[in-house]
């Protein structure tokens, strides 16, 4: 079976939707939580209490439901007749069988993305897996060997962005010391009624088909007073044009055709949790999206970010978060005050939001702030570092772009007063380093000066007047697994062509690349160039990626890394699980056009 899969047959239903429908009469989604069987004990939706017998056996049901959100309606593929699916809820240290039927008409799957499962239990047609045909039941068995927040969706054809995905939380075996009073999951996502295969038809005719904020002759004053003078603000322009590129490309789809939920409800629906002031209330925050990033705040609360992906980090006091798709993040809150507080995910294009309530009241409604304002690329977005508009590389000052460029790792930055060095002299190390992918049909750009930029939020979230989160800020509570420096590192070009839509790994597609070969045990440290002015959520299944960040022994275990535009950066990997893995972009349709590798653990 080739993989990434196509999306295959269905009726062609192409209907634009502009806006984001705030006052349109609403079809609610199914909000009743379905327990999956008979030992299970739901989640209720609204009232943060946790179940106290989590369940090791659970009963899932895939097939089309119809749903109808703010005036969107699909005919969708869904587990348990819901979008997002029910919540599963686990304990560490058990063995699970979960039994998958599938009555829809096509094959289906369920990938357990973040969880460390046999090769064969991972969920991804065509690899170690065969997938679920119609009408058959496939029953998943693994131990959980961890704990924190997850989730499930389908590796199969499109059904992912239709709707086929839902949260996992894992309850640790040791008592928890960031448990709190209420315990919510929320989860981020979209909704639409345009079918994902005309999506991408629409993609390849034209790039910026979602894309409606452009910069007009109204909106140079404003530049112009921004870079200085209105040379600097066309030379930007010229730049950008010769480039064939626009600087406000922030998001392949847009809010023009999304209607952005949070636990499937759309913002005016106004899901609401509750809490009696003085708790803790953690939320688990999901970004189950297709090909969206959410920044997230809650005016008035200080949020407490104590777990990256399900993995515990060294507790970071923030304002706001930027979360990637796939992501997870888990923060704790205490409201103190007898009123309401909003939950706000405003998409990184700033066409739309996700919104809810926390409360101390069910019919409590909390005000909305103002989206920002939106994002453009700059300079360092197409990998020149700090070059200014109409600067060549011979005027650049080099040691500030340097000042950021990883030195052996997660060496660069870091004071070395007080460290034990010894662990650390590194034998030589085999890399394998394809070079710049050459210009071509499938390499649209090149980053000249690729830099470190895992201490930025993120562009839109700079100095912003809020704490926001970066990723140099997660410390593991606790040093790695595996100390042992790599012995080999593996340099991959993120890479595609915006203007024809076609993405790809070192300028080349999944269909003309072999596999990434490791061998078991092996110690290896990957680092991704992104040549492209997009953010890519990088996703290995079935091994850990150990970000380089600064942090020495104590760097934060994720299952998805988030690749800045024009950024430099490394991760280290164990492969201490044999079999075939997928290693992909997970922004969907990037994934099913190219940006795709098997890597292969013997």
């Amino acid at each position: 079976m080739t993989f990434p899969s196509r999306f295959r047959g269905g009726v062609t239903r192409r209907r634009f939707v502009t806006g984001i429908g705030a006052g349109s009469l609403l079809a609610a989604l199914p909000r009743t939580s379905h327990a999956l069987s008979s030992t299970a004990v739901p989640l209720r939706a609204s009232s943060g209490i946790i179940p106290p017998h989590p369940s090791d056996r659970w009963d899932m049901k895939v097939g089309h439901t119809r749903i109808s959100l703010d005036g969107k309606t699909m005919h969708a593929p869904t587990v348990g007749s819901t979008v997002p699916g029910p919540i599963l809820r686990f304990r560490q240290g058990d063995t699970v069988s979960i039994n998958v039927t599938n009555t829809l008409d096509e094959p289906t799957s369920i990938h357990w993305h973040g969880i460390r499962t046999p090769a064969n239990m991972d969920g991804v047609p065509g690899l170690s897996f065969g997938g679920i045909a119609p009408g058959e039941t496939f029953t998943y068995r693994f131990k959980l060997h961890q704990s924190g927040t997850y989730w499930y969706h389908s590796h199969s054809g499109m059904q992912e962005a239709m709707g086929l995905y839902g949260a996992m939380v894992i309850d640790p075996r040791h008592p928890d010391p960031n448990a709190c009073d209420r315990d919510y999951v929320i989860f981020l996502a979209e909704w639409t009624d345009v079918m994902p295969h005309d999506i991408i038809s629409n993609l390849k005719m034209q790039d910026d088909y979602y894309v409606f904020r452009q910069r007009t002759a109204a909106s140079f004053p404003k530049e112009a007073r921004e870079a200085g003078s209105a040379g600097a603000a066309l030379a930007d322009r010229l730049a950008w044009s010769k480039m064939r590129m626009a600087a406000t490309d922030i998001a392949d789809v847009s809010g023009a055709i999304y209607t952005y939920t949070l636990n499937g409800h759309a913002p005016d629906m106004n899901w609401s949790g509750l809490f009696r002031p003085g708790e803790k209330v953690r939320l688990r925050f999901i970004n189950g999206s297709t090909m969206t990033f959410f920044d997230v705040q809650i005016p008035g609360l200080e949020m407490l970010v104590v777990q990256a992906d399900g993995n515990d980090i060294e507790p970071v006091p923030v304002d706001e978060f930027r979360i990637g798709v796939a992501e997870t993040y888990d923060v704790i809150v205490q409201p103190k005050d007898d009123r309401a507080y909003a939950i706000f995910a405003q998409s990184e294009d700033r066409t739309g939001y996700a919104s809810g309530t926390l409360a101390p009241h069910e019919s409590m409604i909390a005000p909305i702030p103002p989206m920002d304002p939106r994002p453009a690329r700059t300079m360092v977005d197409m990998g020149m570092g700090n070059m200014k508009p109409g600067e060549s590389m011979k005027d650049m000052d080099m040691s500030a772009d340097m000042s950021g460029m990883k030195m052996n790792g997660d060496m660069a930055g870091m004071d070395m007063h007080g460290m034990d060095m010894s662990h650390m002299a590194m034998p030589k190390m085999e890399v394998n380093d394809p070079g710049p992918p050459p210009i071509n049909v499938e390499n649209q750009m090149r980053a000249m000066m690729p830099i470190d930029r895992t201490g930025s939020p993120g562009d839109g979230l700079e100095n912003n007047g809020r704490r926001v989160l970066n990723y140099r800020q997660l410390r593991a509570t606790r040093p790695g697994a595996d100390l042992r420096p790599p012995t080999r590192e593996i340099i991959l070009h993120l890479t595609g062509n915006m203007e024809r839509y076609i993405w790809g790994m070192n300028g080349r597609k999944f269909s003309e690349s072999g596999p990434i070969r490791l061998k078991l045990g092996e110690r290896v440290r990957f680092t991704l160039i992104n040549d492209t002015m997009m953010e890519h959520p990088i996703h290995l299944h079935g091994l850990w990626s150990e970000l380089e960040n600064g942090q020495g022994d104590y760097r934060p275990y994720k299952h998805t890394v988030i690749s800045q535009p024009g950024s430099k950066l490394s991760y280290l990997v164990t492969a201490d699980t044999p079999g075939m893995w997928a290693y992909h972009c997970h922004l969907l349709y990037h994934m099913d056009l190219g940006m795709f590798r098997t890597v292969i653990v013997t």
